[in-house]
Order: C-alpha cells, then sequence, then structure tokens
C-alpha cells in the first residue's frame, strides 16, 4: 500500500531514508526485522547508523558486523550497498538497499587510516562532531565552536580520497561552514532541518543551506518533532519545512532523512545519562516524537498536491542518488 504510493507521487523514482537508527547493540538481532516497515512504506535504500558521539573504534566495526551479517542472511529482501550502481539495482529487484553512516569524527580516534576502513565496510557518510566538540570538530551544542581542527582537516581531504561523503548535521556552525568550503566533494547536512522554520540549535541556518546547495550539496529534511516544533510529528508541519527548504535552495538540493529511532525506550534512557549532548532545556528530557517510515507516503500524497511527480523524486531520492553517483568511489 504505502510502496504503491510514493511509487506514484515520484513517478517511480527511488525512495532514499538518508539516515535511521537501529539499537546499537552488537549480536542484538531483535529489532532488524522491522526494517521490514521501511520495505512496506516504500523506501527503496536507508542508510543506517553504525555509531555516534563518544562510541570506540571497536564500537563501530562490531555494529558493522552485526548489521551486515544481518543483511546477507536475507537476500531475498536485503542487499548491501556499495556503488552508486546498487542503489539502482536494489530497486529493480525490489529489494531494501543498506549502506552506513558515522555520527561523529570521534569513531576514528584520531588515526585517518580508519576512514578508508570503514568506507570499504559501508560507510558512506561521517558528520563532524556529535552536538559537542571532538579531536576533529566542534559541535552545535557548544558555548563556542571553534572550528575544524588540524586533524578534522585532514579527515576531510581523507574522506574525499576515498568517496566518503562530509556532513555537517550535528556540528558547530563555523565547523559545518569549514566542511563545506574545504571540501573539494559536495558536503551534505544529512538530517538537519531549517533553523528558518524552527529555531533550534540543531537545525541549521538560512546560509549553511545556500553554502551546502552551492556546491551541489543535498539537506536531508528529518522528522524529529523538537526540530520541527513543539515536539510536532504532523504531516503539514514536515510539509512546511519541505516547502521553506524548496523555496529556499531548490528541488535539487533537499532529500529526506527521518533520524527514526527504533528502540524509543532506549533513546530515551540515553537522553537522561548524557545531558551535556542532550541539554533538558532544549527539550530532550521530555521525550521525542518522531515520524515513522510508514508516514512518509502521507508525506508524499500531501506534496503531490503542491510539486510535480518530478520535483518529489528528487526529493525522495534522486538527490541522494546525485550525490552517491559524484563522490563515491
Amino acid at each position: 500500500m504505502g510502496g504503491g504510493v510514493l511509487e506514484t507521487v515520484t513517478g517511480g523514482g527511488l525512495v532514499w531514508d538518508n539516515h535511521s537508527c537501529m539499537p546499537l547493540r552488537p549480536d542484538d538481532y531483535a529489532f532488524l526485522p522491522q526494517l521490514g516497515q521501511c520495505r512496506a512504506a516504500g523506501i527503496d535504500v536507508v542508510t543506517l547508523n553504525v555509531g555516534f558521539g563518544v562510541m570506540t573504534i571497536k564500537d563501530h566495526i562490531s555494529m558493522l558486523a552485526t548489521f551486515r551479517r544481518w543483511v546477507t542472511q536475507h537476500p531475498e529482501t536485503l542487499m548491501l550497498i556499495g556503488t552508486a550502481a546498487d542503489v539502482v539495482k536494489a530497486k529493480r529487484e525490489k529489494r531494501l538497499g543498506v549502506c552506513f553512516d558515522i555520527e561523529g569524527m570521534t569513531a576514528l580516534e584520531g588515526r585517518i587510516e580508519m576512514v578508508s576502513l570503514y568506507y570499504d565496510l559501508g560507510v558512506r557518510w561521517m558528520l563532524g562532531a556529535y552536538n559537542v566538540a571532538n579531536e576533529a570538530a566542534g559541535g552545535c551544542l557548544d558555548p563556542e565552536d571553534k572550528g575544524l581542527t588540524p586533524f578534522g582537516r585532514r579527515v576531510v581531504a581523507e574522506m574525499n580520497r576515498v568517496g566518503m561523503v562530509v556532513c555537517g548535521t550535528h556540528t558547530g556552525y563555523r565547523t559545518a561552514r569549514e566542511m563545506i568550503d574545504l571540501s573539494s566533494q559536495p558536503t551534505i547536512f544529512s538530517h538537519s532541518n531549517p533553523r528558518g522554520a524552527w529555531d533550534h540549535p540543531r537545525n541549521i541556518p538560512d546560509d549553511l543551506m545556500k553554502a551546502c546547495a552551492a556546491r551541489g550539496g543535498v539537506i536531508g529534511l528529518c522528522g524529529i518533532g523538537l526540530f520541527m516544533g513543539r515536539n510536532d510529528t504532523s504531516t503539514e508541519t514536515f510539509v512546511k519545512h519541505v516547502d521553506y527548504a524548496l523555496d529556499l535552495v531548490g528541488e535539487d538540493h533537499v532529500g529526506i532523512a527521518l533520524d527514526y529511532v527504533f528502540d524509543v525506550e532506549e533513546m530515551h534512557a540515553y537522553f537522561l545519562a548524557n545531558r551535556a549532548a542532550f541539554p533538558p532545556s532544549l527539550g530532550f528530557a521530555d521525550g521525542i516524537r518522531m515520524i515513522p517510515p510508514a508516514q512518509l507516503p502521507e508525506i508524499g500524497e500531501a506534496l503531490a498536491t503542491r510539486y510535480s511527480s518530478t520535483t518529489l523524486a528528487k526529493l525522495f531520492g534522486g538527490n541522494h542518488l546525485r550525490i552517491a553517483q559524484q563522490v563515491w568511489r
């Protein structure tokens, strides 16, 4: 049902959710069947988070091993994505394509060679910092963002070399601008919303959105209620964020990345235990609402009353595919 709606409104275009969060517990496969929600909604490709914040190299590699094993054990419905051609193949074969992302350069532990290893294991984008500063970059919730460190600048260059997309989500304003200016390839804000549509420190201002777009990048809009409004996950509010972004940067530079967290209880417990990265004053302690994959068809129907199938094909996946074709090796 859901898949048919998105197929119709995009004119048969690709549907790619560029950021989704399964529980990060190695060898725990209990939640992974819920990837079926993505397929049922009509999603063709999903990018799964394998680590964030202060998680170690061991943590990230363990999660990659777990996710990769699950995907390869279900070849009838799932497919590991390594190239842009794989994306097209997954859609053609009606399998859910899966690739990976990392939220924060702490995952490198100061070792530049980890970039290429993560890429070889399927990580296709990495952001600078997860809300607070690390040895490479500044975070969006730091009192002062000092920008990229010398190590951070080396990481950006290495990501360009191996084909990993540079991401400014969760990073500080100065850091994000420096990454955009330094990168030889288009950068993304993988799951960020316009600050002009809702004023939250996790959202990004107009000038960063324009700078990203000017270099060929894409802003992936997320479905986290705190970043859309007063914990508002209505289709109407999400459409308002889409309208704002399309008006500001155009149809070639906006995408979808819901940031849906499948284990809600674990997420809320983490917020309470890590108040520096998730300040209660910004609403995290009250729990957050999220747009689930199953809501995407409804969003698609609402957008179809406002935009052409050509625009929606770019929004729902075409722009993400263009980045893969241009940046991935």
